[in-house]
């Protein structure tokens, strides 16, 4: 029964390519950055998330023998992969928004930033409630942590611990601007990416740990924010060059993402993130080289799909409607998947211990999308209750 895991793989590839056009030869897509086209690859990778988080439960290379059922191994080491696109779309949203609507950043606290800390604190709740069903051990201190939200009471909720981070770099640069400015915009892009910078090296700073900060999928795929803020502001020259020698960049690219993937995986193996585990007196530096190598490795396989968007229109009615709730349902799947792991969030047994891999993957998947919903429903009314907007 396990067997059929594999069949995910076509179903993906036909969810993707349902309803898609190729450009002929001399035109492009046209709509290529709409939003309407972002939205669409945005729900193609939230379904990709997911099947990286339950990679990761069943067959990933750090699990015990006897946990390990094969299916998924394809999507385990890509979630970052999945990530950067998602935060360079944030950053080219953000910049794009900015440079076409009056007094933008006005209340950009309330109208950005303030769903997002919802969002963790709904659902870090929610998962609360379900660490209490499950019979987590919880004293005081855990409790006061949970829910403070110093320690992630959502598994999956270091993304948007992250993201208002990144919201605020982008309010408090562009906050300097005077509209149509060009010098001050790029002085603006530049103090981003000097602060998204600082965020990483902070990251690489701190020990892995149980808080915030605690490992490198904190800030692996942030550099792409500042990436999508940079490519929104030269746009026009940027994708004016690469028609000229698509190609090219087509190819290299394509040979890139192979290559680099193995060097990020050499990297990783050969210096690790985990220097602090035998006292390695240069972790830092071991945690920069593994850095560089990752970053290289994500921009080819970000870069590639940018440039097959170029020529390919993507979308159908089913990606338009998961591009509606990426974030909720990137927040809401774990809810249904820690119970029936191995173990639940590496605290408590599991609810039941699930191992056919192809029904866990529809047993995750289907009460997601409506719990998405809900989720996403909610947020809306406390939004509403508290900005009245």
């Amino acid at each position: 029964m396990n067997q059929l895991i594999y069949l995910v793989y076509p179903l993906m590839a036909f969810l993707l390519l349902w309803g898609c056009r190729l450009s002929g030869k001399g035109q492009w897509n046209e709509e290529a950055f709409s939003l309407k086209q972002m939205k669409a690859l945005q729900g193609f990778f939230a379904i990709c998330i997911m099947l990286h988080h339950i990679g990761q439960k069943t067959c990933a290379g750090w699990l015990q023998p006897k946990y390990i059922i094969p299916g998924l191994e394809l999507f385990v080491p890509f979630g970052y992969y999945f990530v950067g696109f998602f935060l360079f779309c944030s950053g080219y949203g953000l910049c794009k928004s900015y440079q076409t609507k009056p007094d933008y950043l006005k209340g950009f606290g309330s109208k950005r930033i303030l769903p997002i800390v919802l969002s963790y604190y709904v659902t870090g709740l929610i998962f609360l409630l379900e660490r209490f069903l499950m019979k987590e051990p919880l004293d005081g201190w855990k409790l006061f942590f949970y829910i403070s939200g110093l320690k992630l009471s959502n598994p999956n909720g270091w993304f948007v611990v992250a993201l208002p981070f990144l919201y605020f770099f982008f309010w408090l640069s562009f906050r300097l601007t005077d509209r149509g400015s060009h010098t001050r915009e790029k002085q603006s892009s530049l103090l981003l990416t000097l602060l998204v910078f600082l965020y990483m090296l902070l990251g690489t700073i701190i020990d892995h740990n149980d808080f915030w900060m605690r490992g490198e999928w904190w800030y692996n795929s942030v550099h792409f924010f500042a990436i999508g803020v940079l490519f929104a502001r030269h746009e026009a020259g940027i994708t004016a060059h690469i028609k000229r020698h698509y190609r090219l960049y087509l190819l290299l690219l394509f040979v890139g993402m192979f290559v680099l993937y193995g060097v990020s995986e050499f990297a990783q193996s050969f210096f690790s993130y985990y220097g602090e585990n035998w006292h390695a007196p240069d972790k830092i530096p071991r945690r920069w080289v593994c850095l560089l190598s990752q970053m290289a490795a994500s921009c080819s396989f970000v870069f590639f799909v940018l440039l097959l968007n170029m020529k390919l229109r993507f979308g159908n009615r089913f990606l338009y409607f998961m591009g509606t709730i990426t974030l909720e349902f990137y927040l809401i799947h774990g809810l249904f998947l820690e119970p029936l792991a191995y173990n639940f969030a590496g605290v408590a047994p599991s609810l039941y211990y699930l191992r056919n891999v192809p029904l866990l993957v529809l047993v995750v998947f289907l009460p997601s999308i409506p719990a998405a919903l809900l989720l996403k429903w909610i947020l809306q009314k406390l939004q509403l209750l508290l900005t009245g907007k």
